[in-house]
């Protein structure tokens, strides 16, 4: 982006340059570099140069033209001359501070880094020098590591000149308004400062099927001969605001906002915003969401650096607006900020080359935080900014959409606009449903989805037992969405019933969540669940095995209409009528606790087997029966544990046809109790 050209921050002097023969070469290329004339500059550097025969003043020329380029944003060739410079040895240590800039913004962080550590090795704590260094690490790291956004060219809308500025012109989102200094504009001279036509207002529309139209020029009175641009809409798009910069032979002129009226297909005659004195720049308003605001740059004094943003508010009553208000040192640096643009949501939008970035300008984001206040200011980092300019980014809506310019590599003209999207953030939660004791996968499983945004969906497992819950239908809506959290139910004929918990809450990525489930078959003599513990020689239950007994009334909750047998189980040690009774008591604790909880008694029934029923099934990875005759086969120090898993409590489902007293009954919610003896 030709920077100092694009933000039409000045009036351009028209050079008339003739009888060059007779012309002293170097006076006249100092007088159009003062006027910042910078493109014809070139042209007459070089032809000083070739007839120049001191060798410092030479030198000197060598840099002026490696420094136009430079202001132009030619930085290939602006490189190839600061080279000149710095081999030629020219006393302005700029030289080499510029050349590591070009360099950094062709995007060869390395190659720049070397640069500034130069510069930095003769201008020891210079702040340019040490932000260089910073700038090439940091956008090296952001190059390497971009965000999720999708950034494409708008072919159809660019041109091989200046494009740029896109502001939307209406509320449906389908026509932008936008800045380009293509042939066929109003303004017949050449700017002279970059060797491009006047810049003129352009409008694109977007048909049905997302194809963008043929630009138009806006006709006069918003265009002219001036060079127009930087452009916005009241909340109604029936005012327009527009930047306009006119020039004057000999004279140097700011920049001011112009307003309009929208009138049929055309516009009023527009009238000036007064701002500030003509000599100053204000430009590039963008209104606030209230409609009775607006944020704009400006140069006036009592700033921050050479562009600041301001802010102005119209009174209705007197029709005017207020003084400029700067937006202060959160937003604003010692260098430039433009291109400002206000979100739906009151998020501030703006370009600068002050905050730490990529290289040029870079576009940034604050969130607002009060009325005229922002937060911390955010770089948008890679692929939105890169080591080239990039400036006048729209939102659509408080949509992550829309458009920004930008004069990196592999665009049609020197500034394009770029249309760019954050693929929208998805999600799944899949699995599989096996049987918990054969690993077998279970076909035509039941899986339910319950969201706590009062969805629900249910589906069942295919012959592998994989469920998913995507997209539906192949469209693009998801049965998953974001910030909710969802319950996952599944069910079987012939087994126990399961449930899981997924959330999206506080989830920033695509995400597929795996959810796994090991049903259990209601033909199993044995169903465990976590310990129960119980003091030696007692049925008391420890605080720790109602946890444990939590587990098994939340199976319960889960699947209604099951009958159990509570069953529980002693060593071998003791008398037979000790370890019966004790067992006996255990299981009717265990019930009882559950009875406690809301559990109906008719579904359970408490079985003591004392040393009766030793474990029977998996042991150390061999299948055996815990008799005592095994257990003392075995190393002592392996005995007690082979008693502990014979003293255990389990329960087998004696039937799956009970029906509640209360079919409307509980919701499965009710959740874990305290403690309770």
């Amino acid at each position: 982006m030709k920077i100092e050209r694009i933000l039409i921050f000045f009036v351009f002097l028209q050079f008339s340059i003739v009888g060059f023969a007779q012309k002293d070469f170097t006076h006249d290329a100092e007088t159009a570099y003062k006027s910042e004339q910078y493109y014809a500059a070139i042209d007459l550097y070089k032809k000083a140069y070739a007839k120049e025969k001191d060798r410092e003043t030479k030198i000197d020329i060598i840099y002026k033209i490696a420094d136009c380029y430079r202001l132009i944003q030619d930085h290939a060739q602006a490189e190839v001359w600061f080279d000149k410079a710095i081999k030629a040895q020219h006393p302005n240590n700029k030289a080499q501070l510029y050349y590591a800039e070009v360099i950094k913004a062709q995007g060869r962080y390395d190659e720049a880094l070397v640069e500034f550590n130069k510069y930095n090795a003769k201008n020891p704590g210079d702040p340019e020098g040490i932000e260089g260094v910073k700038s090439c690490q940091q956008g090296q790291k952001w190059q390497d590591n971009p965000t999720d956004y999708i950034v494409e060219n708008v072919r159809l809308i660019n041109s091989k000149s200046s494009d740029f500025s896109p502001v939307w012109s209406s509320k449906k989102f389908d026509e932008i308004i936008f800045t380009s200094t293509r042939e066929g504009s109003y303004g017949n001279s050449i700017d002279t400062r970059v060797g491009e036509n006047y810049s003129d207002l352009y409008s694109a529309k977007v048909d049905r099927k997302g194809k963008w139209g043929t630009p138009i020029a806006i006709e006069p009175p918003i265009n002219s001969e001036q060079n127009e641009g930087g452009a916005t809409f009241d909340s109604k798009y029936t005012n327009i605001y527009f930047t306009r910069c006119p020039s004057e032979k000999n004279q140097k002129l700011g920049c001011f906002i112009m307003s309009a009226r929208k009138s049929g297909k055309g516009f009023d005659e527009p009238e000036k915003l007064e701002f500030a004195a003509d000599s100053f720049v204000v430009a590039h308003p963008a209104m606030m969401p209230d409609g009775e605001s607006m944020v704009f740059v400006a140069n006036i004094p009592g700033g921050y650096g050479g562009k600041d943003l301001y802010y102005a508010t119209f009174d209705k009553r007197e029709k005017t607006w207020s003084e400029p208000v700067n937006l202060g040192s959160a937003i604003n640096t010692a260098d430039d900020e433009m291109f400002p643009f206000v979100k739906d949501n009151g998020d501030l939008c703006f370009a600068s080359n002050g905050h730490e970035g990529m290289g040029g300008l870079d576009i940034f984001i604050a969130p607002k935080t009060g009325t005229f206040n922002w937060g911390k200011v955010e770089n948008m980092r890679a692929p939105i900014n890169s080591s080239s300019d990039d400036f006048g980014i729209i939102f659509e809506g408080n949509r992550d959409k829309g458009f920004f310019a930008s004069n990196r590599a592999g665009g049609r003209g020197s500034d394009d606009i770029y249309f760019f999207k954050k693929p929208p953030v998805i999600f799944a939660i899949q699995g599989t449903v096996s049987d918990v004791d054969t690993k077998e996968p279970i076909v035509g499983a039941s899986v339910k989805l319950i969201g706590t945004d009062g969805t629900s969906v249910e589906l069942e497992t295919d012959q592998t037992g994989f469920y998913i819950f995507a997209d539906k239908d192949g469209s693009d809506e998801r049965y998953v969405q974001e910030g909710t959290s969802y319950t996952i139910f599944v069910s079987k004929k012939g087994y126990l019933n399961s449930k899981g918990q997924e959330t999206t809450v506080g989830i920033e990525k695509s995400t597929a969540f795996v959810h796994d489930f090991l049903l259990q078959s209601i033909k199993a003599k044995e169903i465990s669940f976590p310990k129960v513990e119980y003091d030696l020689g007692s049925y008391k239950l420890r605080p720790a095995s109602k946890d444990s007994l939590d587990f098994l009334y939340q199976t319960l909750v889960d699947n209604p209409n099951i009958v159990i047998e509570l069953a529980a189980h002693t060593d071998a040690r003791g008398s037979d009528e000790s370890n019966d009774l004790l067992s006996q008591q255990r299981a009717q604790s265990c019930v009882d606790y559950l009875i406690s909880k809301g559990i109906e008694a008719a579904r359970m029934n408490a079985k003591g087997y004392g040393e009766h029923s030793p474990y029977s099934g998996n042991y150390n990875g061999q299948q055996v029966t815990l008799t005592e005759e095994y257990i003392n086969g075995l190393p002592k120090n392996e005995q007690e544990a082979a008693h502990q898993t014979n003293r255990r409590t389990v329960f087998s489902v004696l039937r799956d046809d009970f029906v509640p007293a209360n079919s409307g009954g509980n919701d499965g919610d009710t959740g874990t109790e305290g403690d309770q003896e």
